[in-house]
């Protein structure tokens, strides 16, 4: 054929057919292909900041890799054991150990160290050193490395050794921390007599006091004695207290520690570098220590440092710690990610079926004119390619910009899926719709509609495969990541409920149509026909998506609502209210204190309260009894308003010489709701139980007995005050507890609930979640938009028609809005229903403390973090589903109302 005789090409002519249904499709492919891309490098971007911080903030003793090589044997010359021993020699050894470190492990040059230290503390002999017990203190000494660049000299200057230092050497130059001056009283040009040396004692010359300059870095920390001196105690009973300190030498005078009873060794001390470190490396680090504590690699090492060398490290609890937080997290987040998979999946098969309807009968008279399968296929394949692969290559890209440093496979293959199910959703549903060529269409519409034996075995299955998703999530929980089916478990039980609504929807329109027709108004029984006129898959398949969509973000916000009462409960217990100040050692209130809190911006309420303890059953016993002593009126208004076993005053009163009491069940169950007498440090009273409360503000754990505190004689005065209230200014608050006095200790109830989602791990899952409320609520309302505004052009033709009968405006209006709204309501109720079952049935399996507490799981109390229904996650998008629905319908029957009748009346002209 000429090529002037070929036509247009199909593609060119199609988009610039209907130019906006491609722009609007593009939008979608964008949309979900970034989705699906950012989603994995999410994940492994918070899995890896965990890591690292996980690293990073534990204690540098339990991190740090330290190569330890005894002394040199004494069969050695002395000159040579000396040598080993310096500087140079242990700088070596230094460089081939941190070169022989077995990836992903790499040392941080800034915070690593290599030196001699004793292994053994020496004995202090100047007398004016503090001997608490009468004991004297004792000295490890470090000659390490890099003194000059980890701290500031306050006083003196830093300890210089020379080459002429050997074992014989009893004078020797060193410095100490500000804290262990000031603890062991010195300063610079002191001297330190140390025991533990064949022919004289050691003479340590202070020459300066040092400041650190990160004292919680591996430096100084690695060994707490060298920053900070500790009380330690003997073997005797009672024990008896003496000061161990550690003093800094310089690394040239090494060879004086050889020739005492200090049992010296070598050390290489390898801080982790935690800037390259990923998520999937965890596993690779603790083979790493493995084979460095006692396989390959600690050979290899050996090989450096010494036949005798030997490697520890806690690195691979702290990992360990990581990996079992990361796969509890795992499960829970993988039920929100295939939430927004499935719900992304199912939008874009809609779109296509929708597109494949709306085109049906220009697909059907194609085939009845003979083209081929695979030509109406291929021609669909790259019309709809032309907008989908740039799409998702453009959600691809932006995925690699907003989240930087992770993986570039998984986002390149979720962007692919979404590109190729694109492009073949729809040239398949036309092939399938199409398989043979056809005269005329049946109708199919949704009322009449008869599902056949494949729908039916297909519903079943689904309905079986839902049952065994559900019961497996409810009998073993979340564990065991990569399970596809219980992470689908939501999924399935909104894909069940929104084919069952499917099978009951034509009922209540067959019931409704005629009490319709009987009304004089044909608005209503036009807008109940017509919802039921609706073809078959158009209905289906924005419901399908819908009712999906509106389970996933209900779920999806139940979660996230379970994790904040999670948080909240716990701050709650950690602090009884939502500000308490303490005495440091249980003395009691300065005066004027309350006050100064009531002032307090944001507080609006105080009370104090005393703790004290009581004996059960004699005078002599042993105090085990807590009892607590309140103000009755403030203390009921406080716990009223924390919710923390609420109580009437009146339940504190005394009288007759009997103090009534609010008691903890455990104490209720000893003491019964007869009177009975307690002894207490101020003497003996009877007490009378009128109400239990399984926790109280004063003790939010624990066992109580709470009485009105002007009923107890001799107790000592209120050493707690709790406060609440709502946005207390904590600067402001602590200004007045330092203005009122010292010693005092600030909890607030917003600094406990912000710390526990301080995690990496937390903070990433509970991302995830809000990207699956966003997506679910966006998909649910884009799924609507698409299916109302495929049967647009019907609807504007009709009512366009009617409009030539004498349909008014005002009727047009109410009967595009009357057609809307049944399959809103639908929808609507139908997600509410999905939504409320979904989270009933999978709450038991779903395990939120560890994604709700940054601690051990636990500590939120008996009940834990509970899954619950929350009535904005089901409501909100549910309405926002109806409101969108009836705004559509009315927006379009305005601009239908601005256009003449004929035009909408072009014959065949459905675009």
């Amino acid at each position: 054929m000429p090529r002037n005789t070929r036509g247009a090409p199909w593609v060119r002519t199609r988009l610039r057919t209907a130019p906006w249904s491609a722009v609007a499709f593009g939008v979608l492919v964008l949309v979900t292909a970034f989705l699906a891309a950012v989603l994995p490098r999410a994940v492994e971007a918070y899995e890896t900041d965990g890591l690292r911080e996980a690293v990073a903030t534990a204690a540098p003793g339990s991190t740090v890799l330290e190569l330890r090589a005894p002394q040199p044997g004494l069969e050695r010359p002395d000159e040579a054991r000396a040598d080993e021993v310096r500087p140079e020699a242990l700088a070596v050894v230094d460089r081939a150990a941190r070169a022989l470190l077995p990836e992903p492990l790499r040392a941080d040059p800034a915070e690593s160290a290599y030196g001699l230290r004793t292994g053994k503390s020496l004995e202090g002999l100047d007398a004016s050193l503090p001997r608490p017990d009468g004991l004297p203190p004792r000295f490890t000494l470090f000659a390490q490395s890099g003194a000059a660049g980890h701290a500031t000299v306050r006083e003196g200057r830093l300890p210089a050794a020379g080459a002429s230092v050997t074992e014989g050497t009893r004078v020797v130059e060193g410095a100490v921390t500000a804290e262990t001056a000031r603890t062991l009283r010195l300063r610079a040009g002191s001297t330190l007599t140390l025991a533990g040396f064949p022919d004289g004692p050691l003479t340590v010359r202070i020459t300066g006091v040092l400041e650190p300059r990160h004292p919680q870095r591996s430096y100084w920390s690695a060994e707490p004695v060298l920053r900070t001196p500790a009380l330690s105690s003997d073997n005797a009973r009672p024990p008896r207290y003496y000061w161990e300190a550690g003093v800094l030498l310089a690394p040239g005078a090494a060879p004086a520690l050889l020739g005492g009873q200090g049992e010296p060794e070598k050390y290489w001390r390898f801080a982790p570098a935690t800037g390259r470190l990923t998520a999937a490396d965890a596993s690779a680090l603790v083979d790493a220590v493995a084979s460095l504590e006692d396989g390959p690699g600690l050979v290899r090492m050996r090989g450096a440092a010494g036949p005798t060398a030997q490697l520890s490290t806690g690195l691979e609890e702290v990992v360990g710690a990581y990996t079992e937080t990361r796969e509890a997290i795992t499960p829970v987040v993988a039920v929100a990610a295939c939430g927004i998979a499935a719900v992304a999946v199912i939008v874009l098969v809609m779109s296509g079926g929708l597109a494949a309807a709306r085109r049906d009968a220009e697909l059907a008279l194609l085939r009845a004119r003979g083209a081929s399968l695979g030509g109406v296929a291929g021609r669909l394949l790259a019309e709809s390619a032309v907008p989908a692969v740039p799409a998702a290559a453009g959600g691809l890209l932006l995925a690699v910009l907003v989240v930087d440093g992770a993986r570039p496979l998984p986002s390149v293959l979720g962007a692919s899926a979404v590109a190729l199910l694109a492009c073949a959703a729809l040239p398949v549903r036309a092939v399938v719709a199409h398989r043979r060529p056809r005269a005329h269409q049946e109708r199919d519409d949704l009322a009449h509609a008869r599902p056949g034996g494949r729908r039916t075995v297909a519903e079943l299955t689904l309905l079986v495969l839902a049952a065994g998703s559900v019961t497996a999530l409810r009998r073993r929980g979340t564990d065991g990541a990569g399970d596809l089916l219980v992470s689908a478990a939501p999924v399935l039980v909104g894909l069940v409920a929104a084919l069952l609504l499917v099978r009951l929807y034509p009922l209540p329109l067959r019931w409704a149509a005629g009490p319709a027709g009987r009304l004089r108004g044909v608005v209503g029984f036009l807008s109940l026909a017509r919802a039921g006129r609706s073809p078959a898959a158009v209905a289906t398949l924005p419901l399908l998506a819908l009712l999906t969509a509106l389970t996933t973000a209900a779920f999806g916000g139940s979660v996230l609502t379970g994790v904040a009462d999670a948080r909240d409960r716990a701050a709650l217990l950690e602090t009884g209210a939502d500000a308490r100040i303490d005495t440091a050692d249980g003395a009691p209130l300065p005066a004027g204190l309350a006050r100064a809190v009531r002032d307090v911006a944001g507080v609006r309420q105080v009370t104090a309260v005393g703790v004290g303890f009581a004996s059960e059953r004699a005078p002599d016993d042993t105090p085990s009894l807590m009892v607590v002593g309140v103000e009755p009126d403030t203390y009921a208004g406080l716990a009223r308003r924390t919710g923390l076993g609420g109580f009437a005053a009146e339940r504190l009163r005394a009288g007759g010489g009997v103090l009534d009491a609010v008691a903890s069940p455990e104490v209720a169950e000893r003491l019964g709701r007869a009177p009975r007498r307690i002894w207490t440090d101020g003497g003996a009273v009877t007490v009378r139980i009128t109400a239990v409360r399984p926790a109280t503000p004063a003790v939010p754990e624990g066992e109580f007995l709470l009485v009105d505190a002007a009923g107890l004689s001799g107790f000592g005065g209120p050493a707690r005050l709790l406060a609440a209230g709502a946005a207390i200014d904590a600067k402001a608050l602590r200004a007045a507890v330092r203005g009122a006095g010292s010693n005092l200790s600030v909890t607030l109830r917003a600094e406990e609930r912000a710390a526990l989602a301080d995690s990496p791990l937390q903070a990433g899952a509970e991302r995830i979640y809000v990207w699956a409320v966003a997506a679910g609520a966006g998909y649910a309302l884009l799924a609507l938009m698409l299916g109302m505004l495929r049967s647009a052009p019907e609807r504007a033709a009709m009512l366009a028609r009617l409009r030539t009968l004498g349909l008014t405006t005002r009727q047009g209006r109410h009967l595009l809005g009357l057609e809307a709204l049944p399959p809103a309501l639908l929808a609507a109720g139908g997600g509410l229903a999905a939504g409320w079952a979904t989270v009933g049935l999978l709450a038991p399996g779903i395990d939120l403390d560890r994604l709700a507490l940054a601690g051990a799981s636990g500590v939120t109390g008996p009940q834990g973090a509970v899954l619950r229904a929350d009535v904005w996650s089901l409501s909100l998008p549910a309405a926002c589903a109806v409101l969108l629905a009836g705004a559509v319908a009315v927006a379009q029957a305005w601009w239908a109302g601005r256009r003449t009748p004929i035009t909408h009346l072009r014959a065949g002209d459905m675009r």
